[in-house]
């Protein structure tokens, strides 16, 4: 199968390129790999290091949004897994014109050559934020979107978007809906890799409000197996919640974080509230557990120290992020970790 990733330099983007190329997905064995990335400040070339000199794997720097470029690079493509997006909310509150011209154009443009190519198979990733908030419960595939914040109606556009090409002109697109993710290589803006390097090099951790925003974590390994399942088998026209099955609020996870470095609870900072900050997120991913016998396999906790332990040893590759993780703050708002961890390009 010859698979273009979109995105592919990003967090998610690269484990499944990675997975795939590295024999963790076995379903997808003997394909060949193309990954489009624009390498804004969050895609990293380092992050493809492990599969970048095989002979399966092609790497191309351009816009999803330049319609002459996707067009020439989707044909002759099989499938496409669209990660590629904007996808950081504080930054979408700040300035939201590049996330509607990456998450909505971008998205158009390549459906629409995915259309002319005659592509397969579209998996568009989407995220757990459309959605809004939810007190109580959980959302299933069918719940109506209502997101809050630029950032997430964003993805809602590009998600009926995506979904309106298998209606219309019955392109088989599939979309899925993550938790929160983490694991190695995500950048250092989001609220697990910004907390774990600041306490690597004894610095403060911002914590948001009053800390009690509640999330599903979902190990970014586990997120890409389920990507592999819904690219082989998920049925057309289709949504699917991917999740991770350890619900925490953020003092929660914020805890198990000092717990981990031996710090106390001196070395955090309760910062004015994001806003619009949603107060919790909650998936009900039965349909994939049912349909294609997804399960989560890696344990929070398990997890966790896995990602503590890559962060410690990777300092050649977080340090230099450093100063390009840097987020504007508006109205003067000092600026906080990042609770959500969707696809970044």
């Amino acid at each position: 199968m010859r698979i273009l990733v979109t995105g592919g330099a990003g967090f998610i983007g690269s484990e499944f390129v990675r997975a795939t190329l590295g024999g963790r997905l076995p379903d997808s064995a003997g394909s060949r790999v193309t990954v489009l990335d624009k390498l804004t400040y969050s895609g990293n070339r380092a992050n493809l290091a492990p599969v970048a000199d095989l002979p399966s794997f092609t790497f191309i720097r351009g816009d999803t949004c330049d319609a002459a470029l996707v067009d020439e690079v989707v044909a002759g493509h099989d499938a496409i897994v669209h990660f590629a997006a904007e996808t950081h909310v504080d930054r979408s509150i700040v300035s939201s014109g590049e996330f509607v011209t990456t998450n909505i154009l971008g998205t158009q443009v390549l459906l629409a050559a995915a259309l002319r190519h005659g592509v397969r198979r579209f998996v568009h990733v989407s995220t757990d934020e459309v959605y809004g908030s939810i007190d109580e419960g959980s959302w299933t595939e069918d719940t109506a979107l209502a997101p809050n914040v630029p950032y997430a109606a964003t993805k809602a556009g590009s998600d009926l978007l995506a979904l309106s090409y298998h209606h219309t002109f019955g392109l088989d697109v599939v979309v899925t809906r993550c938790t929160n993710n983490y694991g190695h290589y995500q950048f250092p803006e989001k609220l697990i890799p910004l907390f774990v390097t600041n306490l690597l090099d004894g610095r403060r951790l911002p914590l948001y409000g009053d800390g009690g925003n509640r999330r599903d974590w979902l190990h970014v390994s586990d997120h890409c197996r389920a990507i592999q399942l819904v690219l082989k088998a998920g049925r057309a026209g289709e949504v699917y919640h991917i999740g991770g099955g350890t619900e925490l609020d953020n003092t929660e996870l914020t805890g198990r974080l000092l717990a981990a470095f031996r710090a106390g609870w001196h070395v955090v900072d309760h910062v004015p509230d994001r806003q619009g900050h949603d107060r919790r997120y909650s998936l009900d991913i039965s349909k994939i557990e049912r349909e294609l016998g997804y399960a989560p396999r890696i344990g929070f906790d398990e997890g966790l120290a896995a990602t503590i332990d890559w962060y410690r040893s990777h300092r050649d590759w977080w340090e230099p992020l450093l100063t390009r993780a840097a987020i504007p703050s508006p109205a003067g708002v000092p600026a906080a970790a990042e609770p959500n961890s969707t696809p970044t390009a």
